[in-house]
């Protein structure tokens, strides 16, 4: 066996755990859009399980990151992607226990919103299985993405607009705090989408 083959299968370990993780958090946001759709408590269970074994795919990745010499591509680019991929699933699961917390249930804007991430997880999960043999196909979903994170600022403004225009009492008042806050959350994960597939393109430029 020569040298390039000894490491060839260390280096696909990378893609494979960052197609595993962007999996997982696809998994996640699904079911996120489930729980803001019916307010459903197992699926906001499984928001929080899915965090959890994300959380794990990442560690097992920066401890390969650690211990590896060769890089299929590189190292920032890897770390920093599976950063921004981590980050989208975070604060769905930010957006979740604070709900519960609050006690606030579901609302339109909520789940329109959620349904985005949804849409956008699928495109980078969907870029980085592509990313090894059809980089082309993977930045293109990438740019998809993108697109979705620019439709997610249309919802995020029109929600706030709607939030502000309530009547002025102590009641919504305090309605509009814990709104307000609940849709940043989902705004930022859509930032940490846009950022994932900013980190995708940049790796496909790199590749061709």
């Amino acid at each position: 066996m020569g040298f390039r083959e000894f490491l060839r299968p260390r280096q696909d370990n990378f893609l494979r755990l960052i197609g595993e993780q962007a999996a997982k958090t696809l998994e996640g946001m699904d079911a996120l859009d489930d729980y803001m759709r019916n307010g459903d408590r197992d699926a906001a269970k499984r928001v929080m399980q899915a965090e959890k074994e994300a959380d794990e795919l990442r560690r097992i990745l920066v401890d390969e990151l650690n211990r590896t010499f060769v890089t299929p591509i590189d190292r920032e680019d890897i770390f920093a992607l599976s950063r921004a991929v981590d980050d989208i699933l975070d604060y769905g699961d930010s957006t979740v226990e604070e709900m519960t917390i609050l006690n606030i249930s579901p609302n339109e804007h909520l789940h329109r919103m959620a349904s985005l991430l949804r849409d956008a997880a699928n495109e980078i999960h969907l870029a980085t299985l592509r990313l090894k043999d059809h980089p082309s196909v993977a930045y293109e979903h990438a740019m998809r993405a993108k697109a979705l994170e620019n439709r997610m600022e249309t919802i995020y403004r029109e929600a706030l607009a709607d939030l502000f225009s309530g009547p002025a009492t102590s009641e919504h008042i305090v309605e509009m705090l814990k709104l307000r806050e609940l849709y940043r959350h989902l705004s930022n994960s859509a930032d940490r989408g846009d950022e994932a597939a900013n980190v995708i393109t940049d790796i496909v430029v790199k590749m061709t």
